[in-house]
């Protein structure tokens, strides 16, 4: 199974791509994933804030495919314990799920279409995050729960 995380916009931190690149880094012994950065919208101060939503809920419709399981991150989402969150990739994995898309919108969320495309939404937190900590914090997460199903001794309870 491949798993992704697509965000809208790239990832301004220098410190926040530096430890991206490094948890992608340790994913690779134990499963395909990576961060995949769709362009920011150029030229939207004429843009109405729901206008905004859709030419981004568009662009990334067109990246999913179709058999994708897209899970969106989205503050009214499920909130789950590492273990949980763990046990959630088991499941796509036992279910035959090809690609596994987790989803980080753009500054105003998703558009309806986003949503309605969706087939779940997950939250990191109730607190609010600047987007390039959500990528950085996802992929720890990410690698948190391949050391869980392995019973590595990195995540302790």
């Amino acid at each position: 199974m491949k798993i992704v995380l697509l965000t809208v916009g790239k990832t301004s931190s220098k410190n926040c791509n530096a430890g991206i690149e490094m948890y992608l880094d340790r994913l690779k012994h134990y499963t395909s994933a990576e961060v995949v950065y769709l362009p920011d919208l150029k030229s939207t101060s004429s843009l109405s804030t729901e206008q905004q939503k859709q030419k981004e809920g568009q662009l990334i419709l067109n990246y999913f495919t179709q058999g994708d399981k897209v899970v969106l991150l989205d503050e009214r989402g499920e909130t789950l314990t590492s273990r949980k969150f763990a046990d959630s990739i088991e499941r796509a994995v036992l279910a035959g799920v090809k690609r596994l898309v987790y989803v980080v919108g753009g500054a105003y969320g998703f558009s309806q279409d986003v949503y309605d495309r969706a087939d779940a939404k997950l939250s990191l937190s109730a607190m609010t995050f600047p987007h390039d900590l959500v990528r950085l914090i996802f992929v720890e997460q990410l690698y948190r729960a391949m050391t869980i199903l392995r019973g590595e001794k990195y995540h302790h309870d």
